[in-house]
C-alpha cells in the first residue's frame, strides 16, 4: 500500500545537468526519509525530469521506500550502461582522482565532430539508450495516476522557442526524452506533429506549476547548475561552458524575479489572488560544491562519481533540513532581496 502523504507538504523544482543529477538524486533520498514532510507536485527538467518521473513511479508502486529504490535502480542502470560507451576517463584522470572528462579522447572526438556534424547526419535511426532505460525502468502509467504526486516536465517547442510543460495525463516516455534532448547530440523529439529540444533553454524547470499548485504554498528549488563563477573562463572550452551555464539558469532566475516582485506587489496591495499569492520560495544548493565540478563531468555517469554525487546532494538536503525546515509553510527562506540586489553573490538562504 501506497503511504498517505503527512508532514509539511512541499512542492518540489528539479534542474537539469546530465550526470550531475545525481546530486538531486541525493537530495531526493534524504526527503523522502524525512518523516516530517511528504513531496506534492515535482516540476523536472531533462535530468530532473527523469529524477522526478522515477520518483513518482516508484512512489506508486511502494511509497517512500519504493520511490527510493526505483531512483538508485534508475541511476545504477545509467551507470552500467555507460560503461560500453567510448567517452571514458582517461588513464591520468584516473590516478589523479579527477572525474573529469577534458582529457578523455573519446569525449574530445566526440566534441569535434558534434560541431561539425548534426544528430541527423550521425545517427539517422535515433537510437537512445537513455530512452531503451527510460523504457525498462518507468512505468508511465504510475506516473500519471499517482494521486499524491503530480509530476510537471518542461521541454522547448523548437519553432517558437517556448516553454511546452507535460503535466499528469501526458507525461510520457518522449516527454522526458525531449525536455533532455540537447540540439547538438540528440534530434529533436517529435510528440503530436511537433518538435521539443532541451527544457532547459525555455525553463530549468517551470515554477509556474508549482505556484499555480493548490498543494502547497511551498516551492524547493534543487539547483545544480552554478549560478555564479568566481573566475572569468579565458579558455574556448571555459567560455562555452559558462555560456551555457547562464543560459540553462536564466529562465529559472526570470520565474524567481517575477514571482519576488508579485510577491512585493501582492504585500504592498494587501491582495487576495488565490494559491499564487502565497508562494514561498527555499533553494537547496551548495555554491562552493559545485565550483569544482567541470561541465564534461555531466556525461560521466561511472558508479563510483554518481555514488559521490549522491552523498554529497544528501548532505545539501541535511544541511538545508536543519536551517531551514521550520521556514515551511511561514516564509521563504531563499533571501531574494539580498540575492538580486547584488548580483555577484550566490542566493543565501535566511536564517
Amino acid at each position: 500500500m501506497v503511504d498517505k502523504p503527512h508532514g509539511k507538504r512541499v512542492n518540489l523544482a528539479l534542474q537539469g545537468g546530465g550526470s550531475h543529477g545525481a546530486l538531486t538524486w541525493g537530495v531526493l533520498d534524504r526527503l523522502l526519509e524525512e518523516d516530517r514532510l511528504s513531496i506534492a507536485d515535482i516540476s523536472g527538467t531533462s535530468a530532473g525530469a527523469m529524477n522526478a518521473v522515477v520518483l513518482a513511479d516508484g512512489y506508486e508502486r511502494g511509497g517512500r521506500e519504493g520511490a527510493r529504490a526505483a531512483l538508485r535502480n534508475f541511476w545504477k542502470a545509467v551507470s552500467d550502461a555507460a560503461q560500453f560507451s567510448p567517452i571514458q576517463r582517461s588513464p591520468w584522470d584516473r590516478a589523479a582522482g579527477n572525474f573529469s572528462l577534458d582529457l578523455s579522447p573519446g569525449y574530445l572526438l566526440a566534441e569535434g565532430i558534434t560541431r561539425l556534424f548534426s544528430p541527423y547526419e550521425l545517427n539517422p535511426l535515433g537510437v537512445d539508450p537513455l530512452r531503451m532505460i527510460l523504457d525498462r525502468q518507468v512505468d508511465f502509467t504510475n506516473v500519471n495516476r499517482c494521486r499524491d504526486i503530480a509530476v510537471h516536465v518542461t521541454a522547448t517547442h523548437v519553432r517558437t522557442g517556448r516553454a511546452k510543460i507535460f503535466s499528469r495525463g501526458a507525461v510520457t516516455a518522449d516527454a522526458v526524452m525531449a525536455s533532455a534532448c540537447l540540439p547538438q547530440i540528440s534530434r529533436a523529439v517529435e510528440i503530436d506533429g511537433e518538435d521539443y529540444w532541451d527544457g532547459g533553454y525555455s525553463g530549468n524547470p517551470a515554477l509556474m506549476p508549482l505556484v499555480t499548485s493548490e498543494a502547497s504554498p511551498d516551492i524547493v528549488i534543487v539547483q545544480i547548475n552554478p549560478v555564479v563563477r568566481h573566475e572569468t573562463p579565458r579558455s574556448a572550452r571555459e567560455i562555452i561552458n559558462r555560456v551555457n551555464e547562464i543560459s540553462f539558469n536564466t529562465a529559472l532566475i526570470k520565474e524567481m524575479r517575477a514571482i519576488h516582485l508579485m510577491q512585493q506587489m501582492i504585500d504592498g496591495k494587501g491582495l487576495d489572488i488565490g494559491p499564487a499569492g502565497r508562494t514561498y520560495l527555499h533553494l537547496i544548493h551548495a555554491d562552493a560544491e559545485v565550483q569544482d565540478l567541470s561541465a564534461s563531468s555531466k556525461l560521466n555517469a561511472e558508479w563510483n562519481y554518481l555514488s559521490l554525487l549522491f552523498e554529497r546532494g544528501r548532505g545539501w538536503a541535511e544541511a538545508w533540513l536543519n536551517v531551514n525546515f521550520d521556514a515551511l509553510g511561514t516564509r521563504s527562506s531563499l533571501d531574494l532581496d539580498a540575492w538580486f540586489s547584488d548580483p555577484g553573490i550566490s542566493p543565501q538562504a535566511k536564517t
